[in-house]
């Protein structure tokens, strides 16, 4: 697995400190009962050495000094499609919002340079969610956005990721989470927990910000079949509630934006009583793996969490 350690003060500000400890206590999940080995990519010699002095004595982390514009490698990096095969597209920043020098220079990191196959197309990883036997989930507001391809009509994205990553179908989500400024990734909203079944929030409290947009998901995904033609069943789990910024804005907390790793699943908290709720409701979907809940208020004030911080590569 590989993992984006905070390393840009000037980004972090005073919310640096607190999301390289955030960052380190999902490592050590991932490198423990995870299972996981992982690549641990910083940015200068301070992130180096702080990340070995919070990682000090953990087993199977390699940490790898390099050039990032920042740690969101699910976007910034390639995806894989088997051992040895990995896929690099485009990226501008998020539809041009956030381009940050050494973001280019990622996908060449993780994919080795030599052996990747690269598309000109616009394309972030966690614009997809993949069920590994043809079958992806997006939106419509991120994927279809002009922002990303000009001119883009589901056709045309749905010949796109046939070509480059093998998808057979396409299901097609409309909004995502509100001040997401990805502009609506679905590993935010919705996230294959098995083939044929698909996880969404169920809103929290009468205030949840987004309840509109987590009902009208799993209505559209409960009249859907994938690729193999199985009707999708939809895991309701509970959502994080209305988490606001220190400036008072909506933030796109998400417990969707867990990680599968090989032996546990690692679930984003930002509430303890909502948390709670929702590691029980992951518990019943992932009968074989331990769910860890692990706090991530101070890296969603950067805009993601673990999911977005990763990049799975098969071994």
């Amino acid at each position: 697995m590989w993992v984006g350690f905070p390393s840009h003060a000037e980004l972090w500000e005073e919310d640096l400190a607190p999301a390289q400890e955030e960052a380190a206590a999902f490592v050590r999940g991932l490198a423990g009962p995870g299972g996981e080995s992982v690549k641990l990519m910083v940015r200068g010699q301070a992130a180096k050495a702080e990340a070995a002095s919070r990682l000090e004595g953990v087993a199977g982390v390699d940490i790898i000094e390099a050039e990032f514009g920042d740690v969101w490698l699910r976007d910034t990096g390639p995806i894989f499609t088997g051992p040895g095969e990995a896929t690099a597209f485009a990226f501008n920043g998020w539809g041009g919002k956030y381009v940050l020098p050494g973001d280019e220079a990622v996908a060449d990191t993780i994919g080795r340079g030599g052996w990747l196959k690269r598309f000109s197309f616009v394309l972030e990883g966690g614009a997809l969610d993949h069920d590994g036997e043809g079958t992806v989930l997006t939106t419509r507001q991120c994927l279809l956005n002009p922002n990303r391809n000009l001119g883009w009509r589901q056709e045309d994205a749905e010949e796109a990721l046939g070509e480059a990553l093998g998808v057979r179908k396409v299901l097609w989500l409309d909004q995502g989470l509100m001040n997401d400024h990805t502009d609506g990734h679905v590993d935010n909203l919705a996230r294959f927990v098995a083939p044929g079944v698909v996880a969404c929030p169920l809103s929290l409290g009468e205030d949840d910000p987004n309840a509109a947009v987590y009902d009208a998901a799993a209505r559209a995904l409960s009249t859907m079949t994938d690729a193999a033609g199985r009707r999708i069943e939809v895991a309701r789990i509970p959502s994080p509630g209305r988490i606001m910024s220190r400036e008072h804005r909506v933030e796109p907390a998400s417990h969707m934006n867990f990680v599968i790793a090989n032996q546990a699943v690692i679930t984003p908290i930002y509430d303890l009583r909502a948390g709670a709720w929702a590691t029980q409701a992951l518990e019943a979907q992932f009968p074989g793996r331990l769910i860890l809940a692990l706090n991530s208020r101070a890296l969603l004030t950067g805009g993601g969490s673990f999911h977005c911080i990763t990049q799975q590569e098969p071994a």
